[in-house]
């Protein structure tokens, strides 16, 4: 039997009596956009992470967006982000008409290197947008620190990390924004596109709500041009369902994580990820390195193992960026780790037979190599 590299079926399984019942609910109420689940589902998810506001939006895309025009980031202005990371971190950037600055990552963690944010800083550099990649916290600490001397703002990519912790503070909470992707297959999914942002400011929440809607808190009353980004109630009903059950499907995921890195720990072919010291890893992804990274891909499809690469060519490589004339020398560690990470799967219904064949299937591809 395949072992999928994210089963979302299951998950449904699991819930699906509260899942139909939300989703005729949307229905039997024509609530189809925004609405009274969109608000429900506003209120609890700011109320999980303790802040002020929370903006829904069409995509985690569009949180990043929307995030940045609500700062007013435009031409003549700079953003620094990761090296290594899905395209809508820095896409978002050069679509407000901002240029994008790439740092390199912290070689243990798979996020953005403070000291390389340091350095790439110049009077124009208004903002800074850290990944927490895969789950990982990027060093806040650092980072916030650096905002502050430069008098810049922070926008957190926290697509992959809901619920992740860095000392103590959810994710999310550390700068004037986070940002927050549904896609399905994250850590909370929707049942298609959704997103989020939650602040603390104000202002700035006033400011984000209104792009993510024409211009307008409520039409026809457009104070600026704007876009078209809002929640699906279906989205919204089917978000604040599985909010009840987030915060154990991350402790689950955290199980999982765990007799990954035991078992892998002693394969010496073989790096299992590591963890930031007083942080919680959300573990959206559970990434490995190994020189050996192509034939253990192949021998695990081989075997009905699905794997995935997260992400095999680093941000300033891809062809979107020839214009920035990067060479790998510019990013020596993302550049180096798209050689050799290999996603496994990762979901909290993965059960224990399917992780112990995962496992034994690893082995013997080790072994078969010797």
């Amino acid at each position: 039997m395949r072992v999928p590299f994210v089963d979302l079926k299951s998950q449904y399984q699991e819930i699906k009596l509260e899942i139909d019942v939300a989703i005729q609910q949307v229905i039997d109420q024509s609530a189809f956009v925004r609405g009274s689940h969109v608000k429900s589902f506003e209120k609890n998810y700011k109320t999980l992470f303790g802040v002020e506001h929370c903006i829904s939006c069409g995509n985690g895309t569009d949180a990043l967006y929307i995030s940045l025009k609500a700062l007013g980031i435009g031409p003549g202005d700079e953003v620094i982000t990761t090296a290594l990371s899905w395209i809508a971190s820095s896409e978002v950037i050069t679509q407000c008409g901002a240029k994008v600055v790439f740092a390199d990552i912290e070689a243990d963690y798979y996020t953005i290197d403070p000291l390389d944010i340091e350095r790439k800083i110049t009077k124009n550099t208004k903002a800074i947008i850290p990944v927490h990649l895969h789950g990982q916290a990027a060093n806040m600490q650092a980072i916030m620190s650096i905002a502050e001397r430069h008098n810049l703002y922070v926008i957190e990519d926290c697509a992959q990390a809901h619920l992740g912790k860095y000392r103590g503070e959810i994710l999310g909470t550390f700068g004037i924004a986070g940002t927050f992707s549904f896609y399905p297959s994250k850590n909370l999914g929707a049942f298609g596109d959704a997103g989020a942002i939650i602040s603390n400011n104000e202002e700035f929440a006033i400011k984000a709500r209104m792009f993510a809607n024409h211009g307008a808190i409520e039409k026809p009353d457009h104070l600026l041009e704007g876009i078209n980004s809002r929640m699906d109630g279906i989205q919204a009903a089917v978000l604040s369902v599985k909010l009840n059950y987030l915060k154990k499907w991350n402790q689950q995921r955290k199980i999982v994580a765990n007799s990954y890195t035991k078992f892998l720990s002693r394969i010496p072919d073989i790096l299992p990820p590591k963890i930031r010291p007083d942080s919680q890893h959300a573990f959206h992804l559970y990434v490995v390195q190994t020189n050996e990274r192509d034939q253990l891909r192949s021998y695990l499809s081989d075997e009905g193992i699905d794997s995935s690469i997260h992400y095999p060519i680093a941000l300033p490589f891809l062809g979107a960026y020839d214009y920035l004339k990067h060479c790998p020398s510019d990013f020596p560690v993302a550049f180096g780790v798209t050689q050799n990470i290999l996603s496994l799967p990762m979901y909290p219904e993965l059960t224990t037979n399917q992780l112990e064949r995962i496992l034994d299937t690893i082995l013997q591809s080790t072994v078969r190599k010797k």
